[in-house]
């Protein structure tokens, strides 16, 4: 059994206590701003211990996640280091990496491994925690100079318990990736909810009839301000030069509306349809194969849907529903390892009647 810390037990914290309690032989224990999730935990058997401002809980531990807006990092490591052993490994989840691989170098001889998880939610907290979040999903890993290459393989195996990716990229590389990827994005969902929202009329028509489309493309806006405002800053310089790159393309996307060039703008389309088609089912290193169905809204047609398929022996990978008719895709999204199943599943359905789009 090897003893874990959590400094942060909400969603990214909780999601690793759950997915390591499932899958590994550990004992955990955490420390939060908060109590009440952390009385969670352990009323659900996820924790060891926890403490709110008692570092020594975390003793003898092999590994410690600093799970707190990034910017916080450097001083709960501070207190950390009276009280670890030598060769415990000290790792974030922060989206930035360069800032905070940096700062541990004011720490001699510390062993870091800068990490960040590529998943996650719009929804936070410790209820909204996952065991399976991180399957599936990349693990980005920057260690310092005092991590060992064995040392290394190790800390790749408890992410791979986990059911996420490793990969190493350098730190800087890293935060000029997710600023494309993941900050701007951000950025722009947040703004397009406020536009909307300084547009719309008195009798809020706008709010009213938004659909799919909208709810999709800003959903990420209902993430926490405080942990998104922390990393956007942190992330400053390449957040610049990604919005920058953002500003310049939407503006000849304007232009051409303006100048009524439909030719040059069917093909911005077109281009970035047939990039965005190619990410189509992936996740990870995974390519999924997905069916959409067309499923009338009524008390329990989804758990017909799921029964249907496994009796049959279909094996659903995600199943989702996006609650809009905008598209002719339908509403329910399934995805499954195996072409195979996806089309057994499609032949099932289509055979009871359902409108099925591969």
């Amino acid at each position: 059994m090897i003893k874990i810390g959590i400094i942060g037990f909400g969603l990214i914290g909780g999601s690793i206590a759950r997915a390591l309690k499932a899958r590994a032989d550990v004992e955990t224990v955490a420390m939060s701003r908060s109590e009440a999730p952390l009385k969670d935990g352990v009323s659900e058997g996820v924790l060891a211990a926890y403490s709110l401002d008692d570092f020594s809980i975390f003793a003898g531990c092999k590994y410690i996640f600093v799970c707190t807006p990034v910017d916080k990092i450097p001083e709960y490591v501070e207190k950390l280091l009276p009280v670890i052993d030598k060769d415990c490994i000290i790792t974030d989840v922060g989206s930035t990496k360069y800032g905070i691989y940096r700062s541990m170098q004011a720490f001699d001889g510390i062993k870091f491994i800068a990490g960040h998880p590529m998943a996650g939610s719009e929804k936070t907290g410790f209820s909204a925690a996952d065991e399976h979040l991180y399957e599936n999903a990349y693990y980005i890993l920057a260690p310092n100079e005092n991590v060992t290459p064995a040392e290394l393989e190790d800390f790749k195996g408890l992410v791979r318990l986990m059911g996420a990716l490793p990969l190493e990229i350098d730190p800087k590389h890293h935060d000029h990736i997710v600023a494309a990827i993941s900050h701007v994005p951000h950025i722009i969902a947040s703004a397009l909810a406020a536009t909307v929202k300084q547009l719309d009329d008195d009798k809020e028509l706008m709010h009213t009839i938004a659909a799919g489309g909208f709810k999709d493309t800003t959903r990420i806006a209902a993430s926490s301000p405080e942990i998104w405002t922390s990393i956007c800053f942190e992330n400053r310089d390449e957040i610049l030069k990604v919005a920058d790159s953002f500003i310049e393309i939407f503006k000849r996307y304007r232009d051409d509306v303006a100048n009524n060039a439909k030719d040059d703008f069917y093909a911005r389309f077109e281009d970035a349809k047939n990039y965005r088609d190619t990410f189509s089912g992936k996740r990870g290193t995974d390519n999924y194969h997905t069916l959409r169905v067309d499923i009338v809204d009524e008390q329990g047609v989804l758990a017909k849907i799921v029964a249907l398929l496994s009796l049959n022996g279909v094996d659903i990978k995600n199943i989702g529903i996006t609650n809009s008719r905008e598209y002719a895709g339908g509403v329910l999204q399934m995805d499954f390892d195996k072409k195979e199943h996806r089309d057994k599943g499609a032949d099932v359905l289509k055979a009871a009647g359902y409108a099925v789009k591969e």
